[in-house]
């Protein structure tokens, strides 16, 4: 049984009715003037499509009202998972990877999910990309603003890939823990490193796997850096690629945790932490609490934290945001620490009555010491 935290809801973005009205997978980031900044993959029609754009929403009141969603950018194939990181300034970081959709158009269970219609309106995009095409644009994808998100440079690629983003180290350089962007299935989760704000990278390490798992079990890892230095890392497990999980012990659909002392060159044998949920995203409130959001997927869908006191070595978990969401398509939460010290997450998750996913904003509190 969870924990319920002190909690309110909202709505970030919701286009009910209309046709490319699912959004999903976002990221938050607060700039110094308070503004606060969502990046998702959005205007699209389901979870998986031909059309999804990078967009972007804004609020200047903490959270309680929002812009509408603002395309800042659409490749020709399908753009998800967008993460976003403050860069100090005006300066602002977004990240996305893409998915050649054609791979799903055959497949009998899509067939069944969408109906003929849909599939049909897919062919109809899909028809106009061609190899040289989907070869240009797939992969992981970084692109800069640098004054607040009005206006962005050149999208540049990045050498991993995962939903939330990289870091921001104490120095100012950035650490991207994610999936080999060039082996997003079966790739191993490997350490990158920028000194120029994501302008270029260098690959310094690689995440051993836990005995009796495959790189395939490993997916959608996020990272923070704890005073001192180590950087400790939140991998999502599950047995949709690889060897089988419960023959290794593990639970389907959780997380394992990794550490690394000398700035992501090596890291320890991923410790699994035993429960349901993911993927992850990390916050070091300024209590001191480090605390990681995750989605619920089973029965009490919807969005959990668990926080730790002493810098990730003990858990508690399975602190409820919200329970309430209507089937298991949902989550990528992702946190920033409010002003009064509130806690604002956002995810994807579908309001009563809704076929389509909107973004959705929970402000939470931390529970008393």
């Amino acid at each position: 049984m969870g924990h319920y935290l002190s909690a309110e809801h909202g709505i970030v973005c919701r286009l009910a009715g209309e046709r490319l009205s699912y959004f999903g997978w976002p990221s938050v980031a607060r700039l110094q003037d308070g503004t606060l900044l969502v990046a998702s993959s959005g205007l699209r029609s389901e979870h998986i499509c031909p059309w999804g754009k990078t967009v972007l929403n804004a609020s200047q009141d903490g959270g309680r009202t929002w812009s509408a969603p603002r395309v800042i950018h659409n490749s020709p194939i399908d753009d998800r998972d967008a993460g976003i990181v403050h860069l100090g300034e005006q300066r602002v970081l977004v990240t996305w990877f893409t998915s050649d959709t054609r791979q799903y158009a055959g497949e009998e269970w899509v067939r069944r999910w969408l109906g003929e219609a849909e599939l049909a309106d897919w062919q109809a995009e899909m028809i106009t990309w061609t190899d040289e095409i989907v070869r240009r644009w797939l992969g992981s994808w970084i692109i800069h603003s640098q004054d607040g998100g009005a206006t962005w440079g050149t999208p540049v690629r990045a050498p991993v890939s995962s939903p939330h983003g990289p870091a921001r180290l104490v120095n100012g350089d950035l650490l991207y823990l994610g999936k080999d962007a060039n082996h997003l299935g079966e790739g191993r989760i490997l350490a990158a490193r920028s000194q120029d704000e994501g302008q270029t990278w260098t690959v310094t390490g690689t995440v051993p796997l836990y005995p009796g798992t495959g790189a395939g079990n490993y997916h959608e890892p996020h990272v923070l850096e704890l005073p001192g230095g180590r950087l400790v890392g939140m991998i999502r497990v599950e047995n949709n690629h690889g060897p089988d999980l419960e023959q290794a012990g593990l639970v389907n659909f959780s997380l394992m945790q990794t550490e690394s002392d000398d700035q992501g060159q090596t890291w320890s044998i991923p410790r699994p932490l035993g429960f349901h949920g993911s993927p992850p995203h990390l916050l070091l409130h300024s209590s001191g609490v480090l605390v990681c959001v995750y989605g619920y997927r089973q029965p009490g869908f919807g969005q959990r934290a668990m926080l730790s006191s002493d810098q990730g070595a003990t858990w508690e978990l399975d602190w409820i945001i919200r329970d309430d969401g209507p089937d298991g398509d949902l989550g990528y939460p992702a946190s920033v620490e409010l002003e009064d010290g509130s806690i604002l997450t956002v995810y994807y998750q579908k309001t009563p009555g809704d076929s389509r996913c909107s973004l959705l904003w929970s402000r939470w509190t931390l529970p008393p010491c």
